[in-house]
């Protein structure tokens, strides 16, 4: 009979333990891109070009701005609440509300980079190229990031093979 999979032999707590390892690990992906987007965008008023903005623009900007902050916050948040929270036997707890910031937190930053896309193209390419590029940039951040990721089927991880046997 093959054995169980690693995932079928964990306690709770094990499991609870490996999912905010994985869970903060993958908020040290999303981090840097964050803080290197709201660092640009907080550099751009003082730009030259800054003033050739239209007041749609700018709104779009700020937009861009609001939301690489609301990003900021989400993804640094489930560190802060682990922090504080360290070995209050709240980790499930923990878990849940860290997941929901992070999907939220995505979504802000999905909007942050359409948003700031959308801004750079208007100002490079007047007319509708920047509405097409922003229209393609959602999506394409819907599709890679919110959609694809609903589709996988779920299939259990095959049990590892004993290396083979030299003589």
């Amino acid at each position: 009979m093959p054995e169980a999979p690693a995932a079928d032999r964990e306690t709770t707590e094990e499991r609870a333990n490996r999912e905010l390892i994985e869970l903060l690990n993958e908020l040290r992906v999303a981090l840097p891109g964050v803080q290197v987007l709201f660092a640009f965008l907080l550099t751009v008023p003082f730009s030259q070009r800054f003033d050739q903005l239209d007041a749609g623009e700018r709104r779009i900007y700020f937009a861009a701005i609001m939301a690489t902050a609301a990003a900021t916050l989400c993804l640094i948040a489930p560190s802060a609440h682990h922090r504080l929270r360290f070995r209050a036997g709240v980790k499930e707890q923990l878990l849940v509300v860290a997941n929901v910031l992070t999907i939220v937190g995505l979504v802000f930053l999905a909007f942050a980079i359409t948003a700031v896309t959308y801004v750079i193209t208007s100002l490079i390419y007047p007319g509708t190229l920047p509405r097409v590029v922003a229209a393609v940039m959602a999506g394409a951040f819907a599709l890679a990031w919110f959609v694809v990721p609903l589709v996988y089927e779920r299939h259990r991880t095959p049990a590892p093979r004993p290396p083979h046997g030299g003589g």
